[in-house]
């Protein structure tokens, strides 16, 4: 598409001069240093995802219909539903969401522990899940917080936030083991500790840029 300045007309097709005054015409730019759209491949992907999540939602009802009619003793289909959403929620939340990739592993890694429980629950629950299942996705969040912190060196004091929350994840575990759940408490003790080393480990070594930022996340003085 060209501009005509002296008429201040667009003009749509090829040709070099105005129409109306003959002048010659320049192109409004040759679009090498124009950015591209980069939304319609976020529009796209979000279409996919709809799409997807209709095509779950249909799977999902024909699944659950069909193992009612078949039942055998075990609700199968609510592990293929779930392992459905699950890569939906991989989809949407891990790769469309705008929210930062700290809080994206948190997410991911807590719906999975969630849906291998489902699991245990559906074959017919040993206890395996909470034993063993949720203070291992703990430990894999906190080595996953260790190497952030390396990687991104010039700003590990921003896990510092995440590793108490870490701390406060693996205190349900020894309350699912007071109140009887857990049964098996062996991993979720050093779990626990773990959490808690890693924590002081970084407020000591970090001296003075942990406790600003703690002060400046809490509002502390």
């Amino acid at each position: 598409m060209s501009k005509c300045r002296q008429c201040k007309i667009e003009i749509k097709d090829e040709t070099h001069v105005c129409p109306l005054c003959h002048c010659v015409i320049e192109p409004e730019g040759d679009g090498k240093d124009t950015y591209p759209d980069v939304r319609i491949k976020t529009r796209r992907l979000m279409l996919a995802g709809r799409i997807y999540l209709f095509l779950t939602l249909a799977v999902s009802v024909f699944l659950i219909a069909l193992n009612y009619e078949m039942y055998h003793g075990i609700w199968w289909s609510a592990i293929v539903v779930a392992s459905l959403f699950y890569l939906y929620l991989i989809l949407r939340f891990a790769v469309l969401d705008d929210a930062g990739y700290r809080l994206k592993l948190m997410v991911l890694t807590i719906c999975g522990v969630a849906m291998v429980i489902l699991i245990d629950f559906v074959i017919g629950y040993r206890g395996w899940s909470v034993n063993y299942v949720i203070p291992s996705g703990i430990l894999l969040i906190d080595l996953s917080i260790v190497i952030l912190m390396l990687i991104n060196h010039r700003n590990w004091q921003s896990y510092l936030l995440f590793q108490i929350g870490m701390i406060v994840l693996a205190g349900v575990t020894l309350i699912l083991w007071g109140v009887g759940i857990i049964t098996k408490p062996m991993l979720s003790l050093i779990t626990f500790a773990i959490s808690v080393f890693l924590f002081l480990g970084t407020l000591i070594i970090g001296d003075r840029r942990a406790r600003i930022e703690l002060q400046r996340r809490f509002h502390v003085r």
